[in-house]
């Protein structure tokens, strides 16, 4: 007998919810929604310097991330379960192009991508009044904890993250993570600094953690400011605390102006050498279908700015392939947005920017170390018809620098989000 999906996640629901019966379980199913996003990803990357050990990394895979939220229970404190399947499938790679990102090395041939790879993710929740308890697969992107969705399939953690909107206008968070599972693996692994470039991050004996701590909040003090404050903190290896002030300023119709300044503090946690100020601003001038936007960041320490290993990050400049996080690194950048439905294409978009660095510490007796890059996107977003939500991307990104690698790289997405009820 076929059964509907909805009913295979209705008996997933009351196994989990055991013990919940009747009227209390009625929210948790009659309240639940569940998607299927697919992803289409062709990438390539060629590397531009003499003597490269690779020459290009180049591969093409179909993804799957079928997503399910319940409701809650009625009741002062409402139980749910949300759960995500991720499924990625080698359409072509080899061994002399691996490395993209977007598909998982084969444990008995590293320099091979395995034919398909995937992993299930459950997540208990608890509700009372506004504030909200997640345990199990996460998500979270908070200023000191970013997920990364860059590739194939989303990077997710493994932890508990508290949630309260107690206060209207102000969002606090609480959290501890102990493992990560990163966007080309399907396995749970402990967590790590990224100290890839001239980070120039030295670790003791502690090389990797189980615990990554976060806290902090959010406020909107109006409509067009808000500020942030937020901790994160990897056990052994760095603190950090960050600051970040938005606002919106309107200008009359079609027109604005918006400023995003962030300021990251980073210290060692008495496992490594962190010791960091990152100072960054955006400046956004809108007019009509057009944005115009201006960044600055500086970097100042003893190293370069320290984040999870394999995730985002708070930096302004962070972009396709660099985020200009090294150490002493100055950079700044200029970029152009357009949406084309004043010319009546609507769901189309470009953006294009460049970025250039400068400053960073190679070392003594190396110069100055110097960074640009420059990235074109181009998307289309079909608007209506049995295609409706069909996503069409084409990015290019060019990097030139000389102490990291030369790039050229174009990455082709075909998406499609299918809403199952």
């Amino acid at each position: 007998m076929q059964r509907h999906p909805k009913s295979i996640f209705q008996l997933l629901c009351a196994g989990t919810a055991l013990g919940i019966t009747g009227p209390a379980s009625a929210a948790l199913l009659d309240d639940s929604k569940a998607s299927l996003d697919t992803r289409n990803f062709y990438m390539s990357r060629d590397f531009r310097q003499a003597g490269a050990v690779q020459s290009k990394s180049e591969e093409w895979a179909q993804g799957f991330i079928l997503r399910f939220e319940s409701g809650y229970t009625q009741g002062p404190i409402g139980f749910g379960v949300d759960a995500i399947g991720l499924l990625g499938i080698k359409l072509d790679s080899s061994p002399d192009r691996v490395g993209t990102g977007i598909l998982k090395s084969d444990r008995e041939a590293p320099k091979r991508a395995q034919d398909e790879y995937g992993e299930a993710g459950l997540t208990a929740k608890l509700r009372a009044s506004n504030s909200t308890l997640k345990l199990g697969t996460l998500q979270p992107v908070l200023p000191p904890l970013m997920r990364n969705d860059s590739r194939l399939l989303p990077q997710t953690f493994r932890g508990a993250w508290f949630n309260s909107n107690e206060i209207e206008g102000l969002n606090l968070d609480l959290g501890r993570i102990d493992r990560v599972n990163l966007r080309d693996s399907s396995d749970n692994q402990e967590l790590s600094v990224f100290n890839g470039g001239k980070r120039n991050i030295v670790l003791g004996q502690t090389k990797t953690s189980d615990e990554l701590l976060f806290a902090g909040g959010r406020y909107q003090w109006s409509t067009q400011l808000a500020t942030s404050y937020y901790y994160g903190g990897l056990d052994d290896i760095y603190k950090q605390h960050l600051v970040n002030l938005v606002h919106q300023l309107p200008l009359g119709e079609g027109r604005s102006f918006k400023s995003d300044i962030r300021y990251a503090r980073s210290t060692d946690d008495g496992g490594s050498n962190v010791d960091n100020h990152a100072f960054g601003a955006l400046f956004t001038y809108r007019l009509g279908l057009q944005g115009f936007t201006a960044g600055y960041q500086q970097l100042s320490g003893d190293t370069g700015f320290a984040y999870i290993a394999g995730s985002d990050n708070a930096l302004v400049n962070l972009v396709q392939v660099n985020d200009f996080g090294n150490q002493d690194e100055r950079s700044w950048q200029l970029r152009y947005d357009y949406d084309f439905s004043g010319l009546g294409l609507p769901g189309l978009t470009f953006m294009t920017r460049y970025l250039s660095g400068d400053n960073v510490d190679r070392g003594a007796g190396q110069g100055e170390g110097r960074t640009w890059e420059r990235n074109t996107d181009l998307a289309y977003v079909v608007q209506s018809g049995p295609l409706k939500n069909l996503g069409l991307k084409l990015r290019n990104a060019i990097t030139r620098s000389n102490f990291g690698s030369d790039i050229d790289e174009n990455r082709f997405i075909v998406s499609y989000s299918l809403p199952l009820w």
